[in-house]
């Protein structure tokens, strides 16, 4: 599943290519058929992200119409030149602009969202680093008063935004966190360096298009589960020397999804 930094970028992006333009919406699918015909041929005026979801907002004139996406494990924008052609495969919405058009593919979520909608979404969001308008302070207090798992809180949506299981691994490990730790028994230092930590390394995420958390005195080598994934200091590692200390990186399951970090470095 995509982390925050991609719903941010992609955010950006389609700011850039669609802004301020007469967009062309449709559903070649048909499964997103009423709604596209709501918003086509609105002004595309502003996307923005909210951890892991994407809003898209419409206007004609004093009315605007609000458009939600989940990208899901399986969904995906991709782009073309305009004309665009046929549709290839389940295209379940089509935004075309002057010059760039765009398909996607797969979600979880296309739908129209009222601005109610939109306040109840981001009431059950935790605060998500990538933001201006994010209060830490909210999730360090769900952290703060928890006996669950600092690894299985940091995972959480409602604790904190975005953070999905790369960011989770490495960011722990970075501040040297056993992930089984009790988010009650994390201090406020820790918090605040943790915050500080996703902030900056979900940052470089949307201005390069890809994970990167190795600090340049850990980096010696790939090492890496295969050629197209981040380098990392313990995700998809299982068995391999951890980058600090040597010691074989360790995998277990927590809250579905797997979990890994160093037995030595995060005691």
């Amino acid at each position: 599943m995509p982390e925050g930094h991609t719903l941010h970028r992609l955010a950006r992006r389609q700011q850039k290519l669609f802004g301020g333009q007469r967009v062309r919406v449709s559903s070649p699918q048909g499964r997103f058929a009423e709604g596209a015909a709501v918003v086509d041929g609105m002004e595309f005026h502003r996307a923005q992200a909210w951890g892991k979801h994407l809003i898209q907002r419409y206007r004609d004139g004093k009315r605007t119409q609000l458009l939600h996406v989940h990208l899901g494990l399986y969904g995906s924008f991709s782009e073309l030149a305009v004309p665009m052609g046929e549709p290839v495969g389940q295209v379940r919405m089509r935004i075309v602009g002057d010059e760039v058009g765009t398909d996607l593919r797969g979600p979880t979520a296309c739908e129209l969202y009222t601005p109610a909608d939109l306040e109840d979404l981001v009431a059950r969001l935790g605060p998500d680093p990538l933001r201006s308008d994010a209060d830490p302070e909210r999730a360090w207090q769900a952290i703060h008063r928890s006996s669950r798992p600092i690894g299985a809180l940091l995972m959480d949506q409602k604790v904190m935004a975005g953070v999905g299981n790369v960011y989770r691994a490495e960011v722990l490990f970075r501040a040297r966190l056993d992930p089984m730790r009790a988010g009650r028994t994390v201090d406020r230092e820790a918090f605040d360096d943790m915050w500080a930590d996703l902030v900056a390394l979900m940052r470089i995420g949307v201005r390069r298009g890809r994970i990167h958390v190795i600090r340049p005195e850990d980096d010696h080598g790939p090492g890496s589960y295969a050629p197209d994934r981040p380098r990392t200091y313990v995700y998809r590692r299982t068995g391999e020397p951890c980058r600090i200390c040597r010691t074989p990186i360790a995998t277990t399951e927590l809250v579905g999804r797997n979990l890994y970090w160093c037995p030595d470095c995060q005691r």
